[in-house]
């Protein structure tokens, strides 16, 4: 059926009934950026007005019709907005709305953000006719209609793999610009956070939370752009979040964040400590740029980046990890974080913060390097070094890292008396059973590995 109205001039259905549709290899014609290609991005930048020429398209490189079914390709999006009102800082808001809106046409799927953008087009789509200028159509009107200030639109794409490298990195370098600018500000600073719902499509119960010390999980919304988006459309996805009063300072727990995740998550998030990978770890979307794992054999956390094709020692792919905790989960050790979260002073403070990280990619440790306290950065183990769980604990205590004092010999377990109470932390590979009295569980922990701080086991209803 084609699109009614605003998009009668668009070959394929335009509207929010398709945010999350997922476009599978065996049905993509082509897709754009992912993590098989070095060189993609997107940003938006706000320029004065008479700058940008409103409605223009432009494709540079072959458009969808003439990619040959299958490619995968560079690919770049840029876009130009001015307006009476609008202002620099509202530009990173503004291009997160790519990846909303661009989920709204039929058969176009887009994930991620910046630097890290994966795009597909479904096959049935490309035969009604679908290019990269009805795309562009699209992305400039939707912008339009959600955010009145913007007077006009000037869209870009290019499939030119040359093209995309010549002019990326001035968009990295932008983007490094941007996150710069909250370097230094503290959560104590600021008497409100902010929160963001744009991921929902693809995981209802998270709900992000951003404040000057923790970055948004996707890595493109900082607390200052947060409070620009709530100052252009207060009743949008990105909104103000009353601090209301600190529970924790250590893990980060405020009442006003935990009413508001709780509303905003319909009941299935009640808690949210922002500076813990374990207990009540902030929620994940699917657009993370990096997740942690916890690797129990040492107590240690690792960190893998979506761009890693390898396997971390746990023998797990990036894809396997962000499973377990994608979707808006709590899963205790595994957490979607940003690039620029890791190099906040509070980064998974209350879990030890870096004295906790035991392995990263090669390429992310040297990325982070100025970052990592100087007398960890040797003792922490990337690919190159280990590549196995049993081989990375030996590389762990030939460093002396951290977590060494951590890795103890079993202690006995004992039973819990009282249903809802929390049992001690068991190593992995401990042998003891954990019966409950007057319950029903009785769990044995041989061979089994405890992706925890903690465990809580409560009595099952009878």
């Amino acid at each position: 059926m084609k699109a009614e109205g605003m998009f009668s001039d668009i070959p394929v259905d335009v509207g929010v009934v398709y945010e999350g549709e997922r476009v599978r290899k065996e049905q993509m014609h082509a897709e754009f950026g992912g993590p098989h290609v070095a060189d993609k991005y997107e940003i938006l930048e706000v320029r004065p007005p008479g700058e940008v020429k409103d409605g223009e398209i432009t494709v540079i490189g072959p458009d969808i019709p003439g990619i040959p079914e299958g490619s995968s390709l560079p690919f770049g999006t840029e876009i130009t907005v001015s307006g009476e009102g609008l202002e620099p800082d509202m530009a990173a808001v503004m291009e997160r709305r790519i990846h909303d809106f661009s989920n709204w046409i039929e058969g176009y799927m887009h994930l991620n953000q910046r630097d890290a953008i994966w795009l597909r087009v479904d096959k049935r789509s490309v035969k009604k006719g679908l290019t990269f200028k009805h795309i562009g159509t699209v992305l400039a009107r939707l912008l339009k209609s959600a955010i009145p200030l913007i007077g006009a639109v000037e869209v870009t794409f290019i499939t030119d793999p040359a093209e995309v490298s010549r002019r990326i990195g001035r968009a990295r370098i932008v983007f490094e610009e941007r996150d710069a600018r909250t370097r230094g500000m503290t959560d104590e600073d600021v008497g409100v956070f902010f929160g963001c719902t744009l991921c929902q499509s693809f995981a209802p119960s998270h709900v992000c939370v951003i404040t000057p010390q923790r970055y948004a999980n996707c890595g493109a919304i900082s607390w200052i752009d947060g409070q620009a988006a709530s100052r252009v459309d207060p009743k949008g996805p990105i909104f103000e979040i009353g601090k209301g009063e600190c529970i924790d300072a250590g893990t980060g727990e405020y009442t006003g964040v935990n009413a508001v995740v709780k509303e905003k998550s319909l009941g299935n998030v009640e808690r949210v400590q922002l500076y813990s990978a374990f207990g009540y770890p902030h929620t994940s979307c699917g657009c993370f740029e990096c997740t942690t794992f916890f690797v129990p054999e040492c107590d240690g956390l690792g960190i893998v980046h979506r761009d890693y094709k390898g396997a971390t020692p746990a023998g797990l792919s990036f894809g396997a990890i962000a499973d377990s905790t994608a979707g808006g989960r709590q899963v205790d050790g595994f957490h979607g974080l940003s690039f620029e979260y890791m190099r906040s002073p509070r980064f998974l403070a209350a879990s030890g913060g870096w004295r906790r990280i035991v392995w990263l990619p090669s390429d992310l440790k040297e990325r982070m390097k100025g970052i990592i306290p100087p007398e960890l950065f040797d003792a922490i183990a990337t690919e190159k070094d280990v590549e196995t769980v049993g081989g990375l604990v030996e590389f762990l205590r030939a460093h002396r890292h951290p977590v060494v004092e951590r890795m103890k010999a079993p202690e006995p377990v004992a039973a819990v008396e009282n249903p809802g109470t929390e049992a001690p932390r068991h190593p992995a590979g401990s042998q003891n059973t954990l019966t409950i009295p007057g319950g029903s569980v009785s769990l044995t922990l041989k061979n089994v590995k405890i992706h925890a701080e903690r465990m809580i086991i409560r009595k099952k209803p009878e």
